[in-house]
């Protein structure tokens, strides 16, 4: 059954408002009506029009037709407006063009010309949104050009993608924060029978878990306080697509039974409902998490695991893969360059090669997010000392650029014992010296296991070694230009 286009109107004259109403179920719209701009948001939020039909002549509440048309646009910027209002005010037709009306109509409206205003209204939105869809699919492409071209690694994760696309089969993601995985989940889409169908994530971490069942179920008029029309949730909004359920490991285990029972089943019912629900729905999860520790400790339901986890695609961290680095550093550079209409200079080789080396902690979104800054700022050195400063840098093997201590103390180059002393023997340094390096080189042992400790946390080091993050950076360094000088001499 073909869902009905929703129109909400906003007018405060009843009269008025209830023959618009009339004249639109006839129609065959679904209407909302509202008599006042409070009442118009309460609805617009929990109706979701496709478009409003707004009266800015008056309003009941000391709120301007400009003002609530703003608020509307804010809370959804793709509804389209249709502005009635008695004016014909040439500046009050610019004004409300200017907040995002796509259209003005003058009262007493005619039914006739009406009709062929919300026509137009909504052939420029599905224009609209075909146009952004085709924008959108081009640059998913990129996205999965961009994270399968060069590397080895990802390479065998396209590979078991195309093996699994055309499937039903339940697919879990797994990978670190910012790897790529929701880019993984569109290609899967993508490239099965099912891509001309909708594809809806779910983010369930983002989501309180009270609202997490109505979100991903929908609900019936009065199940709850406020639900006062039926609304589809997000697996009957896929139905015949993709889910792609972001966070899984994040789900509360109320709600991983439900999610069970539709895995099982293919059906489930709405809050407040009566009846079962039957919808045909590929499945996919991602997770940052180990799930086989969270069901060991009992927070993660073991027979949704198991189902979760039939086919698994494991995409590597950008440290294990870091032959892509320049790659991504071109794309996204092009990428933004675009976006914000700047010409930074490419990235030089130093900086290049000191990213190279980097960890990247945060995957590819924080090297993404590193280059808009990049672009936006345009200082190179700015970019490199954020990367030196705030994470470890680590090279090829992994290994800390400052060396192991040696069980050997250190002696500094201005207090070494001459060659000969009084008597020609070498001479002795002092009682007090000898402490004095002895303490030195202790600081150093400590310094350096909390450091392996932490995986060269600075910051958190400090905290251990109780002293500030400045006399920690300026001890490190005065480690390394000693360690220099040892090896220079020798």
């Amino acid at each position: 059954m073909t869902q009905k286009t929703r129109v909400m109107i906003v007018d405060d004259d009843l009269a008025m408002a209830k023959y618009l109403a009339t004249h639109l179920g006839r129609r065959n719209f679904e209407v909302a009506v509202a008599a006042s701009d409070q009442e118009a948001l309460r609805i617009f939020r929990s109706f979701d029009p496709i478009l409003v039909l707004l009266d800015t002549t008056s309003s009941t509440d000391g709120t301007s037709g400009a003002d609530i048309l703003k608020r509307l646009k804010h809370i959804k910027p793709t509804v389209s407006v249709l502005v009635l209002s008695a004016s014909k005010d040439p500046d009050q037709i610019f004004q409300a063009s200017k907040l995002g009306a796509d259209d003005y109509l003058s009262k007493p409206v005619d039914p006739q010309e009406l009709d062929v205003r919300i026509t137009r209204v909504l052939d420029n939105q599905r224009l609209f949104s075909e146009v952004t869809q085709l924008r959108e699919q081009v640059r998913r492409q990129s996205d999965f050009t961009m994270l399968f071209g060069t590397s080895p690694k990802m390479m065998e994760v396209k590979m078991t993608i195309e093996q699994v696309a055309d499937t039903t089969a339940t697919v879990l993601v797994r990978g670190e924060s910012g790897t790529g995985k929701e880019v993984v989940a569109r290609m899967i889409h993508s490239e099965s029978s099912r891509c001309e169908k909708p594809f809806v994530k779910v983010n369930c971490a983002a989501i309180p878990h009270e609202l997490l069942e109505s979100e991903l179920f929908g609900y019936e008029p009065g199940a709850f306080t406020g639900a006062t029309r039926q609304k589809l949730g997000k697996f009957e909004q896929a139905n015949l697509g993709t889910i792609f359920l972001d966070e899984i490991s994040e789900m509360h285990p109320v709600l991983q039974a439900k999610l069970l029972h539709v895995l099982q089943d293919n059906q489930f019912s709405r809050l407040g409902g009566k009846r079962d629900v039957q919808v045909d729905v590929r499945v996919l999860a991602a997770t940052n998490k180990p799930l086989e520790r969270a069901v060991e400790e009992g927070v993660f339901r073991e027979d949704l695991f198991y189902r979760l986890n039939v086919i698994t695609i494991h995409i590597p961290p950008l440290r294990e893969r870091r032959e892509e680095v320049p790659v991504f550093l071109e794309y996204f550079l092009r990428k933004y360059s675009e976006h914000y209409g700047k010409r930074p200079a490419m990235f030089s080789e130093y900086a290049v090669s000191r990213m190279m080396e980097y960890a990247w902690p945060g995957n590819i979104r924080e090297l993404e997010n590193l280059v808009k800054r990049y672009v936006i700022v345009g200082n190179e050195a700015q970019i490199i000392r954020e990367i030196s400063t705030h994470k470890p840098i680590i090279s090829s093997l992994s290994a800390p650029t400052l060396p192991l201590a040696t069980s050997a103390v250190p002696i500094p180059a201005d207090s070494a014992p001459t060659p000969n002393g009084a008597n020609g023997a070498p001479e002795m340094p002092s009682l007090l010296e000898i402490g004095r390096r002895a303490a030195m080189q202790a600081e150093r042992e400590a310094i350096e296991r909390v450091m392996a400790q932490t995986k060269w946390n600075r910051r958190q080091a400090a905290k251990i070694l109780k002293v500030s993050y400045k006399a920690l950076l300026n001890k490190l360094k005065a480690m390394e230009e000693q360690t220099k000088g040892t090896k220079q001499d020798a």
